[in-house]
């Protein structure tokens, strides 16, 4: 048994070392096959390529399975993740949807108890933007509606979210739309939650500024604004934009109005406020010397006019009341007389 080992042995010895010389030489060959260039051993490479690699598909088609099986895997944990956090935001919609019904509930309740009178709905007039009519130094846009349609010049114009100008002349058949971010734009604001009143100043720059403010400490960057009825040039209510911090540290106004998009444009039609012009009976007018004023037109009275006649004149009082004398009664003759 010894020697039949010892015979293997001395055979399995000179193969390896007849192997391992050709696995040399084999591959040193393929090393001097790579390193020469010339155009016939280049053929002959590409041809080796052509033969050998398309035969070697079946080696890396486990490797190719692996990989995908892994990207799918990572790709089903991304969406288990989108999946759950998709639920916890379907959640809290559900939540706040909730909420927002019971509040709605709750200010029609107190609506109803309260009796407020609102303000009937505002309608608008939907016009196409037909050019852009700005330049670097005026910010304004045309519209297909005009006189015909019943524009009125100074009333407000949205896009659909926000408020975008007004109209700043009429024609018959076209209106001019001057838009918030333009220079010569005025518009009175209130900001929320504070309720301070503002006048938002365009000077051609995509975030107006915000001016007048009482307390500039008291405004916070994120602050909703929305347009005051002060001298009734807009509607109260109307959504302009958020306070926002210019890099020249002023108060500016981030506007909901998409100026890159504007397509089309909403007209309100506003209806003047109500005006009390006279002041009536209970306040007289008066002039710089102190003389009543007719209410209804103005001019001057005269004092003894308008005073009560049946009323004496402080100037001259009443006289005093004097008391009647006291008169006793007179004895009666029938009486009996006294016995004497």
């Amino acid at each position: 048994m010894a020697s039949d080992r010892n015979q293997e042995a001395d055979y399995v010895r000179p193969v390896r070392r007849l192997l391992l010389a050709v696995l040399v030489i084999v591959l040193g060959g393929l090393f001097l096959l790579w390193r020469v260039d010339s155009p016939r051993v280049e053929r002959f490479r590409v041809a080796l390529i052509d033969t050998v690699v398309p035969r070697m598909d079946w080696a890396m088609a486990p490797v190719t399975r692996a990989s995908r099986m892994i990207e799918d895997f990572r790709s089903y944990a991304r969406i288990y993740e989108q999946n759950q956090e998709l639920r916890r935001e379907l959640q809290q919609m559900r939540a706040w949807r909730e909420a927002a019904l019971q509040l709605e509930q709750r200010n029609a309740q107190l609506l109803d108890l309260a009796q407020v009178r609102l303000d009937p709905q505002l309608t608008h007039v939907t016009g196409v933007v037909m050019a852009d009519a700005g330049s670097p130094y005026r910010k304004s846009v045309l519209i297909n509606v005009g006189a015909r349609d019943g524009i009125i010049d100074g009333w407000a114009v949205m896009d659909g979210l926000g408020l975008a100008g007004r109209i700043a002349g009429v024609g018959q058949r076209s209106s001019r739309v001057i838009l918030l971010t333009d220079s010569n734009s005025r518009v009175p604001v209130m900001l929320q939650p504070s309720g301070q009143r503002a006048i938002l100043s365009g000077d051609n720059s995509p975030a107006p500024v915000l001016e007048f403010i009482e307390a500039p400490e008291d405004i916070r960057p994120g602050d909703r604004v929305v347009s005051a009825s002060d001298g009734g040039v807009f509607p109260p209510g109307l959504l302009v934009g958020e306070v926002v911090q210019g890099g020249d540290q002023r108060l500016r106004v981030r506007l909901a109005a998409d100026y890159g998009r504007l397509d089309f444009l909403r007209v309100l039609r506003s209806r003047p406020a109500e005006r009390i012009e006279h002041s009536g009976a209970l306040l007289r007018p008066v002039d710089d010397d102190g003389m009543p004023l007719d209410p209804a037109t103005g001019e001057r009275l005269d004092r003894l006019a308008i005073e009560d006649p049946a009323t004496p004149e402080p100037d001259q009082p009443r006289p005093p009341l004097r008391p009647r004398p006291f008169a006793p009664e007179a004895p009666d003759p029938t009486a009996d007389e006294p016995d004497g």
